[in-house]
């Protein structure tokens, strides 16, 4: 983290800009920080993540303790407290970030340059491992995402064989569709480790795909309509 740290004292992140939003942040159950001033900056191209005022920080619930001092590199490491939990804490006093604080505050936020859209559709998707066809359907809902492949959502139904699949302890989460869990994958001897995620309870905008099943495109052959990706 300290190189990109100083990559963003030296030459400044992608891109930042006002959040234009109320942003709070938690810790050990206490608010730490209540702020309108937040910042989405581009530490890389992906997407962005929330920096918020140091004066917001003072202001919570928490403690924070950084250097007093500024090292020659510009920026102070140190963490934020609260109740028995703990946050580290990068505040920056040279550059174009001077005066903010790096906190993420949960999974990154969305990207207000990117949407989703699900569509449904009644073209043909059918996923096969090595000419084994483990699921098929034409009732599927397509999800399209700003800048990123499309992922075909398929009803449980179009599993071929449910032995194929065993549960995950893997889960994730996105901000535009919630927390996903996953399914290992094993045919014909071979296991594809995480190979099938669903959301069971989506955020509303992605209320569509609820309990639908995705195929990791990159690990497994995805054919639309007859067309291999």
């Amino acid at each position: 983290m300290t190189d990109i740290t100083q990559n963003l004292v030296k030459d400044g992140p992608v891109k930042f800009e006002p959040a234009n939003r109320r942003i709070r942040g938690m810790l050990g159950g206490q608010w730490i920080v209540d702020t309108l001033d937040a910042q989405y900056v581009w530490e890389h191209k992906y997407y962005p993540v929330i920096y918020v005022p140091l004066r917001a920080l003072d202001a919570g619930a928490g403690t924070v303790s950084v250097p007093q001092t500024t090292p020659d590199d510009g920026f102070r490491q140190g963490h934020i407290s609260s109740n028995d939990k703990k946050a580290a804490v990068t505040v920056f006093d040279k550059g174009p970030l001077a005066g903010l604080d790096e906190k993420l505050l949960g999974p990154h936020p969305k990207d207000p340059y990117k949407r989703i859209e699900c569509l449904s559709s009644s073209r043909s998707v059918r996923i096969e491992v090595d000419g084994t066809v483990v699921a098929e359907s034409s009732h599927n809902v397509f999800l399209h995402e700003t800048g990123l492949r499309t992922r075909y959502y398929l009803p449980p139904t179009a599993v071929t064989d449910w032995q194929q699949l065993t549960p995950s302890e893997t889960t994730s989460f996105c901000p535009y569709k919630g927390q996903a869990s996953y399914y290992h994958l094993r045919v014909n001897g071979r296991e594809i480790r995480d190979a099938v995620w669903y959301y069971p309870y989506p955020t509303t905008e992605s209320a569509a795909i609820q309990g639908r099943l995705s195929f990791y495109n990159e690990k497994l052959d995805v054919f639309v309509d007859g067309v291999k990706e």
